[in-house]
C-alpha cells in the first residue's frame, strides 16, 4: 500500500513513520509511507496556500489551487486513482469497519489543514472520503490523520506478528475483546482465571466469547444492537440485565 499525506507540517511525521509497527512495516516495504508539504504547490511568489473567506469571517481558509496540484501530482504515475481523505470535523465518524474497508485500498491521500477550513471545491470536486476521529476540533488533521494511518497499516498482511491479533480486537467482532492474562498465575492475591489454565480450547474460547459479550454489555451495549448473536446468548444477555 502506498500513503500519501499532504501537510503543512510534514516534519510531524518523521517519528510516527519511523518507529514501532509503522516502522517496521515499512522496512518489510509492505507499506511506502510519505508526508508531503503542500506549500510549494501554491501558484504565488509567496507560496500562500490560505486566504481570508468570501463572505467575511473569522480564520483563514485553504485555497484549492495548491491541494489540487498537490493530488494531481501524485495521481500523474498511477493508473489506479487513490483514495483521497479529507481530515475535518464534519467527517464520516471513523470506525473500526472503515479501517477494514481502507485497508484494501492501493493507494490513499491524506489532506490535513488547518486555519478556518477548505475551499468547499475541495470537498466538492476531489476527495473521495471525509473522515472525523470524533466529536471534537483539533488545530490540524495531522493528529487524526496518524490515528486512521496506524489503524490501517496494522490491518494489512505481515504487518503484525501474529494475524489473529487484529481479527479479535475490541471492534472487529462488534464487540469489545475479552480480558487478557500472563504471567505470573497469581499476583498480589490476584488469581488468573482458572480456565485460562486448564489448556481446553473449547473452554477457553466459550470464556472469551462470554467476557466479551459481559464487557461490551456493561460498556458499550449500543453495540450489541448490530451483533449476530445466537438465540443462547440473547437469552443470557437478558438473564444478565435481570440480575444487574
Amino acid at each position: 500500500m502506498k500513503i500519501d499525506v499532504l501537510t503543512l507540517f510534514p516534519e510531524m511525521f518523521d517519528g510516527v513513520f519511523n518507529a514501532s509497527i509503522l516502522g517496521k512495516a515499512k522496512e518489510k516495504g509492505i507499506v511506502d509511507l510519505h508526508a508531503i508539504d503542500f506549500r510549494p504547490y501554491a501558484n504565488n511568489k509567496h507560496n500562500t496556500v490560505d486566504d481570508y473567506p468570501y463572505g467575511g469571517g473569522g480564520g483563514m481558509v485553504l485555497k484549492p489551487e495548491p491541494i489540487f496540484a498537490a493530488v494531481e501530482d501524485l495521481m500523474k504515475d498511477t493508473a489506479v486513482k487513490p483514495r483521497v481523505i479529507l481530515m475535518c470535523p464534519q467527517g464520516e465518524t471513523f470506525t473500526q469497519k472503515k479501517a477494514e474497508e481502507l485497508s484494501k485500498s492501493d493507494h490513499l491521500v491524506f489532506i490535513c489543514g488547518h486555519y478556518e477550513g477548505y475551499d468547499e471545491r475541495i470537498r466538492e470536486h476531489l476527495v473521495t472520503d471525509e473522515l472525523s476521529i470524533g466529536d471534537y476540533v483539533l488545530t490540524g488533521g495531522e493528529l487524526p490523520a496518524m490515528t486512521v494511518i496506524d489503524s490501517v497499516v496494522r490491518l494489512l498482511p505481515g504487518v503484525l506478528g501474529n494475524e489473529s491479533s487484529a481479527v479479535t480486537d475490541s471492534f472487529s467482532t462488534g464487540l469489545l475483546e475479552y480480558p487478557h492474562y500472563t504471567r505470573p498465575p497469581a499476583f498480589r492475591g490476584w488469581e488468573v482465571p482458572e480456565v485460562l489454565l486448564s489448556g481446553h480450547h473449547a473452554r477457553i474460547e466459550a470464556w472469551r466469547r462470554e467476557q466479551s459479550l459481559l464487557r461490551t454489555l456493561r460498556r458499550r451495549p449500543d453495540l450489541l444492537e448490530s451483533v449476530d448473536l445466537s438465540p443462547k446468548e440473547r437469552e443470557w444477555i437478558k438473564k444478565q440485565l435481570e440480575t444487574e
